[in-house]
């Protein structure tokens, strides 16, 4: 055994620091994860199929682009989206810990405080909006059901009415339940989920094709062409790979329970490039009949769901439209702030309690008056969306470039001033000075209407900016020793 060897066993064996380590914080045990190619793949799924996916996509068409835009736009998006996800997915793989701790490894056992605080207050904000968008589905179909339940939809308190009230709090309900069981319960709720959403969207789209007699309008008639239309491409690539700006830091959330690097690329294949394209054909599918048919762009699938002539129909297909969008929150507004509460406070919450926590706070935000403030949107979400790119290039910088995937995991865990990433008080300078100036230059493009053309690429420019800035300042002295944290590990969900 080589002195590397005895050294690595020591560490190995080292007692992680209270405030660091909690149960739902430790690397997961290799032996015993769950995640198939199936259930990443059910992930995507579930989260391109969301209703504000497809208002953002049906918009496309209300730009200008035709039907082979809009396609174009989401096969380089799907190509990016793919690269960024597995190289992320991979991370949380090979350590078997959450995106909190991941971060752990670029700004220090202190500082990842921040990159997981800023996910976190993007994902509870959206946690709400998504939920009221659910429950006004929700409660579109109830007035359709049982119109008497229309004179409790005229009230207010707090912005919101009676039957909004009752339907938000339900799904809000239904949320907490599943989530308080776990992971577990997540991945089974996901695997239920997806293959409703694709039936429910094939069959609206089906319907819409022989409702316009068997073809589709291409464009709306004045579609853009040559220099602007691949502009309006590069910049709908560019915001579909920036609405998962979220998802591309925190896929180690649910990789760290992957049973193999081959399930992620399987289960990403199929579910990035192979669904999104499938989800854009569905786009075309929709706004091009609808477009034929009366000349209407639709903005929405509730748009066409409202048309429906069967009353069974009907429900069947806003049911699915709410189960689709209870799946998206869950994934992409729910988890990440879980581990982000859990990670600042390990000693007082778990999965169950920060879950509570951050649904309190996605309801106390009353986030049907943030959606329906487009100054709020526009520059709280929008510019707490800017930094997150910033944010990604500094974690694989620090990952791919500085350490090449080379990782001490029972470090991350350690208080200790010779751990591997304590730095200097548990921060990383480095790191804060790398992603400050770029996530300010990002916040500028995104927010500044000086820099309206280049607004869509906020997320790439912090990210590259960040990387670039990293990779010349981080500290390389120290190197990079890979050790894996089986003896600290619990089983995975």
């Amino acid at each position: 055994m080589t002195a590397l060897d005895n050294r690595s066993s020591v560490e190995t064996s080292s007692t992680p620091s209270p405030g660091l380590y909690t149960y739902d914080l430790a690397p997961t045990k290799k032996e015993g994860r769950r995640w198939g190619a199936y259930n990443v793949f059910t992930l995507w799924a579930n989260d391109v199929h969301s209703l504000g996916n497809y208002a953002f996509a049906l918009g496309l068409f209300a730009l200008g682009l035709n039907v082979w835009g809009i396609l174009a736009a989401f096969a380089l998006a799907s190509l990016l989206l793919f690269l960024l996800l597995t190289l992320s997915g991979f991370m949380g793989h090979k350590t078997g810990v959450p995106f909190p701790v991941m971060s752990r490894i670029a700004f220090g056992v202190h500082g990842a405080k921040i990159p997981a605080g800023v996910r976190g207050l993007v994902a509870i904000a959206w946690f709400g909006i998504q939920t009221y968008l659910a429950s006004s589905v929700l409660s579109t179909l109830l007035v359709a059901l049982f119109p008497g339940l229309g004179r409790f939809d005229d009230d207010s308190l707090l912005g919101q009415s009676g039957l909004g009230w009752i339907t938000f709090l339900a799904l809000w309900g239904l949320q907490v339940l599943i989530v308080s069981y776990g992971m577990q319960m997540i991945r089974r709720y996901m695997a239920f989920a997806a293959p409703t959403t694709l039936i429910t969207m094939c069959a609206l789209a089906a319907w819409m094709f022989f409702r316009a007699g068997g073809s589709i309008s291409l464009s709306d008639g004045d579609p853009l062409t040559g220099g602007a239309m691949w502009l309006q491409i590069l910049q709908a690539a560019a915001l579909w790979v920036v609405i998962y700006g979220t998802f591309v830091l925190n896929f180690c959330d649910f990789t760290r329970s992957a049973r193999s690097r081959a399930a992620i690329v399987r289960g990403n294949v199929i579910g990035i490039p192979v669904n999104m394209l499938f989800f854009a054909a569905i786009v075309s599918l929709l706004s091009g009949a609808q477009f034929k048919l009366d000349g209407h762009i639709i903005t929405s699938p509730t748009d066409i769901v409202r048309t429906i002539p069967n009353m069974a129909l009907l429900a069947v297909a806003s049911l699915a439209l709410i189960a689709l969008t209870v799946a998206v929150n869950l994934l992409a507004n729910f988890v990440a702030p879980i581990y982000a509460l859990v990670n600042l406070f390990p000693r007082s919450l778990d999965f169950r309690k920060a879950g509570l926590v951050s649904a309190v706070l996605g309801l106390v935000i009353t986030p049907w008056n943030l959606y329906n403030s487009p100054v709020v949107v526009n520059y709280f979400l929008g510019g707490l969306g800017a930094l997150l790119g910033p944010l990604f290039g500094v974690v694989m910088a620090d990952y791919w470039l500085l350490r090449r995937s080379r990782v001490n995991v029972p470090h991350l865990y350690t208080e200790d001033a010779g751990g591997d990433y304590h730095y200097r008080r548990g921060y990383n300078p480095r790191a804060i000075a790398a992603f400050l100036p770029s996530a300010a230059i990002a916040v500028t493009v995104a927010l500044v209407p000086f820099f309206h053309a280049a607004a869509g690429f906020s997320w790439f420019i912090g990210a590259l900016i960040a990387a670039a800035v990293y990779a010349v300042i981080a500290d390389r002295s120290a190197g990079a020793r890979d050790v894996d944290g089986e003896a600290i590990a619990v089983a995975a969900e």
